[in-house]
C-alpha cells in the first residue's frame, strides 16, 4: 500500500471512494463538502491510499480554530476518512489517519479535531475534547464523538470552542440531526453507567 498526496487527477476516484463509504451519491453531503473545503483554501492536504495501483482510500484536512482566550489558533479538521467499502478491515483507515497526523504536524498544527468513533479513534491517537477543555462546535455533536489528536507544537493555554471552516456548515456535514441525533444520545446513554 502507498499513501501519498492527492492530485487534482486524483479527485474524481477520490470522491468515488468517499461516496461509496458515506453511502451518498456521488453528489452528496460528504463530497460537496470536500470540493468547497478546496474551493475557499480551508483544504490543508489530502492523502490517498492506492492498493495495485488502485485508489482504495483518502482522508482529509481542513484549517479549523480554537477560540482561545488568548488569541484565536488555526488547527486542522480531520474529514472526511474514508475507504472504499471492499477494501475496509485491512488497516487502510489506521494507515491514512497516522499518515494525517504525522502530516498535520509537519504543518505545524497544534492539534486535529475530528467527528467520529470514539471506540476507532481513540485506538488511533485521539481522545475526548470535551475532557481537554474543548467546546464542540455544535450540541448536535454527540460529546464522545468530539475526538482530539495534541500535537508536539500544542500549547496548554489553546483551549475554548473549536469553530469549523463555512463548508461544513453550508453542506450540513456538521454533527448530526434527527432522528440520527437520537438514536445515537439513546445509544450513549444505555451504555452510562448510573449514578448511585
Amino acid at each position: 500500500m502507498e499513501i501519498r498526496s492527492m492530485t487534482p487527477v486524483d479527485e474524481p476516484a477520490a470522491e468515488e471512494v468517499v461516496s461509496a463509504a458515506f453511502g451518498e451519491p456521488r453528489d452528496g453531503r460528504v463530497v460537496r463538502m470536500m470540493r468547497a473545503l478546496r474551493a475557499c483554501g480551508a483544504a490543508r492536504a489530502g492523502l490517498v491510499a492506492v492498493v495495485d495501483e488502485e485508489l482504495v482510500g483518502h482522508v482529509g484536512l481542513s484549517r479549523g480554530w480554537v477560540d482561545a482566550r488568548r488569541e484565536l489558533v488555526e488547527v486542522l479538521v480531520l474529514s472526511p476518512l474514508s475507504v472504499r467499502p471492499d477494501r475496509q478491515g485491512r488497516g487502510i483507515g489506521t494507515a491514512l489517519v497516522a499518515a494525517a497526523l504525522e502530516t498535520a504536524e509537519g504543518l505545524g498544527a497544534p492539534a486535529v479535531f475530528l467527528e467520529g468513533s470514539p471506540f476507532y479513534y481513540g485506538r488511533r491517537g485521539f481522545s475526548a475534547a470535551s475532557a481537554l477543555g474543548f467546546e464542540r462546535p455544535s450540541t448536535r455533536i454527540p460529546d464522545p464523538g468530539f475526538q482530539v489528536a495534541l500535537l508536539p507544537s500544542y500549547q496548554p493555554w489553546t483551549v475554548g470552542r473549536v469553530i469549523y471552516p463555512e463548508a461544513f456548515w453550508t453542506t450540513g456535514t456538521v454533527g448530526l440531526r434527527d432522528p440520527e441525533l437520537q438514536q445515537v444520545e439513546a445509544q450513549i446513554a444505555s451504555t452510562v453507567p448510573a449514578q448511585p
